[in-house]
């Protein structure tokens, strides 16, 4: 009797930790694959003073100042659309003031998602950099934005993924990654939304991103720590069972220049789903092709020969005019949207199945796709008006294009396609 009332204390306490230890993440999603989509970089780090978030003017101040002559975005935002504007110390040549949004307002990434539906963009990464693990006050932000996105995520259908930024990250505390990940999955539920669950899953699981692996520019390379990341992400019995996307440096196949060189990384990359190298900066319009032959058609081929999934970055332009104003070289025109297209159709020739394109709103840098003035403030500092021949949507209009070019739901075309309206 004795052992009998033992073996069925140990057959409960084997069912109760079996269903203890059940994934957290949704079992099905919108958006089961990463092939076929074409996804933007979301930063979400843009805030104003007075948005409540006590940030003061994060990633528009130079130097701790947003003013004429100190300053680090490059193209402004047009404002019509936004609900909630800041005024800022700039002016426009008629003398009024000029307004910027705050990734902090709801209704900001509300806007943006609701751009992501109108225009057929599959859905963002939602960058999440290891800083903001280390402070509260960057915390609260990030996790105030996400929390938008995933609700836009469901009230417009688009794709959302979460994009780990460990470039910076301190080795000894990599363990927070992990537990910052768990906190997304019970207090957001980032993964696992019911019905409405709209998280990239790529093989049939959710898909994690993390990116500034190996990078050359870096102090470490974050190997073998990303092991032990991937190995959470993929086999914890609760919070794992992912597929893992990385963002490695453009010469990661030969271990070229912007690598540590580190062979270990073609290890890491072998335990990976989706091989996602970074191209910006990497070339121009005129290089582009060269670049093409030389690496990205070989990186397809290294990958399909590995099984992995191939994600190019492709982006419409870059600057830093007011952020680096001393960097001439690295001014990349965007030839009112030829380069970019040229890029997409060039991924898609040479087999890329998915995209990345950066960035969704990166006005600092001169890569974002979101709707940029035809009028900028005038004075020292340098700002980059929209082409005067094109739409202000016309990079929205061109992300959703490649989408349905990648899908064959309109013809391939070299050719930058004509709007009708």
């Amino acid at each position: 009797m004795d052992r009998r009332k033992f073996l069925i204390g140990t057959l409960f306490t084997l069912v109760v930790f079996a269903a203890s230890a059940q994934s957290k993440h949704a079992t099905r999603s919108k958006y089961m694959s990463y092939k076929g989509l074409v996804m933007a970089g979301y930063q979400g780090w843009f805030n104003c003073e007075g948005d409540g978030a006590d940030r003061g003017w994060t990633h528009y101040s130079k130097n701790g100042k947003f003013e004429d002559g100190s300053c680090t975005i490059d193209y402004w935002p047009e404002m019509d659309e936004y609900k909630v504007k800041y005024k800022t110390p700039f002016k426009f040549p008629d003398g009024s003031p000029a307004y910027v949004f705050s990734s902090f307002d709801e209704s900001t990434v509300d806007l943006h998602f609701k751009w992501m539906k109108e225009y057929g963009i599959d859905g963002v990464f939602m960058q999440r950099f290891f800083s903001v693990l280390t402070s509260e006050n960057r915390l609260n932000h990030n996790d105030k934005v996400l929390a938008s996105a995933i609700k836009a995520a469901n009230k417009y259908g688009v794709a959302i993924c979460l994009m780990y930024d460990i470039g910076s990250m301190d080795d000894s505390k990599y363990q927070l990654v992990m537990e910052d990940w768990k906190h997304l999955v019970d207090d957001l539920k980032l993964t696992n939304q019911g019905k409405k669950t709209t998280y990239l899953f790529h093989n049939e699981k959710p898909l994690v991103a993390f990116w500034g692996i190996s990078a050359g520019t870096r102090e470490s390379g974050h190997i073998p720590e990303i092991f032990d990341i991937m190995d959470f992400f993929k086999n914890d019995p609760v919070y794992g069972g992912c597929s893992i996307h990385l963002g490695i440096p453009s010469r990661w196949r030969t271990l070229g220049s912007d690598t540590k060189g580190d062979p270990r990384l073609h290890e890491v990359i072998k335990q990976a789903d989706v091989v996602h190298p970074w191209l910006v900066g990497r070339y121009n319009e005129e290089t582009y092709e060269a670049y093409r032959q030389e690496n990205i058609i070989d990186d397809v081929k290294w990958c399909k020969e590995h099984g992995k999934s191939y994600s190019p970055t492709v982006f419409p332009g870059f600057s830093w005019y007011n952020m680096k104003p001393n960097e001439v070289s690295d001014k990349i025109p965007r030839n009112k949207g030829e380069f970019f297209w040229k890029q997409i159709s060039g991924a898609i020739e040479s087999g890329a199945e998915m995209l990345y394109v950066a960035m969704f709103d990166e006005i600092d840098e001169g890569t974002a796709i979101i709707k940029i003035s035809k009028t900028v403030p005038v004075g020292e500092s340098i700002f980059v008006p929209a082409d005067q021949e094109i739409p202000t949507d016309h990079f929205l209009w061109l992300t959703g294009k490649a989408g349905k070019m990648l899908r064959g739901e309109i013809p391939f075309s070299k050719q930058m396609p004509k709007r009708k309206d």
